[in-house]
């Protein structure tokens, strides 16, 4: 079958599934930092996993040069995409494969569903996947009378709960043991009453359930980590086994694949193979490495096929931050070190994708549509402190592809109270007379915090939003201008007080 127009922005945002959330974050990211356990549960688990990483990437003399190979491949991937899509459609069909084209979440949903119908059966196990997530898989599977049973702990926890992931490595990183007992003595049948916190415990009682899954299951579902042009062959990397079960196992396995996981030659997975797992768990190397090229008879399903999908990636491809969004590998070494993400957690971004990728990925993706959109608030979940682009694997520039979406929303939907007050400043930064006199007018808000010890506690009106969280300084009393003009400036002081004190993870690694 012949590829899509790829590289073209032609895919609206309405086509791109759901992705899009229905609350912006501010008021999402309210409600979630009310919650003081799982705040608890993300600082744990984040600290842990980001010190695991730490102490593997210093091993490394060669990192940031793994990092520079592993950036230059995906750019490499963005700039031939419809070429390498057409030769990986070749390899993978000259080994047995079959390759469908999935414009969008529907297009993609409705093939899979015809594919699993096709072969009778009505529970399937999956491996976990964010493209399937993406574009809502499992819900439409079930609407087709069909079971989706996911097999990665963290997913099966979640699947249990009726909730969603939070997190693009660890689903249920907002779950403590407490809470995953109740979920199993309520969702998984026969389960023992008696059942403990204790983890081995737990991971034994999932261990019991899935065993009989992938026993019986004849139809598995998968996403995929890579796919290699030269030969066809798609990756799974993991570390519980579940997937290399789902893999081998049944009859018959669909994989989904984003469109901008393709590498050109398969020894490109030497970068990736280090980049990865040291990013995502903290290893040297996954426990489960899972290569398959086709189909071998006799070894593993019989029937395999693979669903290339857009979902908005083309129009991605046609944007210089799209584009660098799309090198995203989905290690989520972005989300453990965010201080944003570590206090709210991936529910607030209202997005498959959360954290600081999810912040620019999402928007690209879906679009922002209007001020109200709800991905029009997400490049605003960030302090902007450049802790994710230090530990991104393929050197994504997020903090600055952050600014760029801010000012993209702000160009092509100008707030209207806002947009006036930064017009009537702009007006005065360019008259020097006008700034003096707002500078000393300036001066008055002093009073505000006469009996406050020198700070705001709770501006007037619209502004009460910057102090609902914060208080303000007071102005000082004289401007810098007026003490130059003075000779009371010195340089030297007025320098080191405006460097900022280290940054906690902005340690050089």
């Amino acid at each position: 079958m012949t590829p899509v127009n790829l590289g073209l922005p032609v895919y609206a945002s309405e086509d791109v599934g759901n992705l899009r959330g229905t609350e912006s974050f501010p008021k999402a990211a309210r409600h979630e930092l009310k919650n003081r356990q799982l705040r608890d549960n993300l600082h744990n688990a984040t600290h842990t996993i980001r010190a695991k990483r730490a102490e593997v990437v210093d091993e490394k003399d060669d990192w940031q040069a793994l990092r520079t190979a592993g950036s230059e491949i995906k750019r490499d991937v963005m700039a031939r995409m419809p070429e390498l899509l057409e030769q990986f459609e070749e390899s993978v069909t000259e080994r047995g494969g079959i390759v469908h084209w999935a414009r969008d979440a529907v297009e993609a949903n409705e093939i899979v569903t015809r594919l699993v119908q096709e072969t009778g059966e009505t529970d399937i196990i999956k491996v976990k996947s964010m493209a399937t997530q993406e574009i809502g898989l499992n819900e439409a599977l079930e609407e087709a009378g069909i079971h989706a049973q996911e097999t990665d702990l963290a997913e099966l926890i979640v699947q249990l709960a009726d909730d969603m992931p939070s997190h693009i490595l660890v689903p249920a990183i907002h779950r403590n043991r407490n809470e995953i007992r109740e979920i199993f003595l309520d969702g998984i049948p026969d389960v023992d009453p008696n059942l403990s916190n204790n983890p081995p415990e737990l991971a034994e009682a999932a261990r019991v359930f899935l065993r009989e899954q992938f026993m019986k299951a004849k139809v598995a579902i998968s996403g995929a980590n890579f796919g290699i042009a030269e030969t066809g062959t798609v990756t799974v990397v993991e570390s519980e086994g579940n997937g290399r079960m789902c893999l081998t196992m049944p009859e018959t396995l669909i994989t989904v694949m984003g469109i901008e996981k393709l590498l050109p030659k398969f020894e490109d997975l030497e970068v990736f193979l280090q980049l990865l797992p040291r990013s995502s768990t903290g290893e040297r190397m996954n426990p489960y490495t899972s290569l398959w090229t086709g189909v071998t008879e006799g070894d593993g399903p019989q029937t395999f096929h693979i669903v290339l999908l857009d979902n908005g990636r083309t129009a991605a491809l046609g944007d210089a931050i799209g584009r660098e969004a799309l090198k995203c590998i989905r290690c989520s070494a972005c989300l453990n070190i965010c201080p944003v993400y570590e206090r709210t957690g991936g529910h607030a971004y209202g997005s498959t994708y959360p954290g600081p990728i999810g912040a620019i990925l999402s928007p690209q993706l879906t679009g922002m549509d209007s001020a109200k959109d709800p991905n029009a608030s997400l490049p605003y979940a960030s302090s902007l402190c450049g802790a994710c682009y230090e530990v991104c694997p393929v050197k994504i520039d997020i903090p600055s592809a952050l600014l760029e979406l801010r000012q993209r929303k702000v160009t092509e939907h100008r707030p209207p109270v806002e947009g006036k007050i930064f017009s009537a400043m702009a007006m005065m930064m360019g008259n020097r007379a006008l700034w003096n006199r707002a500078v000393r007018a300036a001066f008055t808000a002093r009073l505000l915090g006469a009996r406050t010890g020198g700070y705001i506690p709770s501006l007037p009106s619209f502004l009460s939003g910057w102090t609902d969280a914060r208080d303000t300084p007071v102005p000082p009393k004289h401007s810098f201008r007026t003490k130059w003009d003075k000779g009371e400036v010195d340089l030297d002081t007025e320098r080191d007080n405006q460097i900022p004190s280290k940054i906690n993870g902005l340690d050089g690694r």
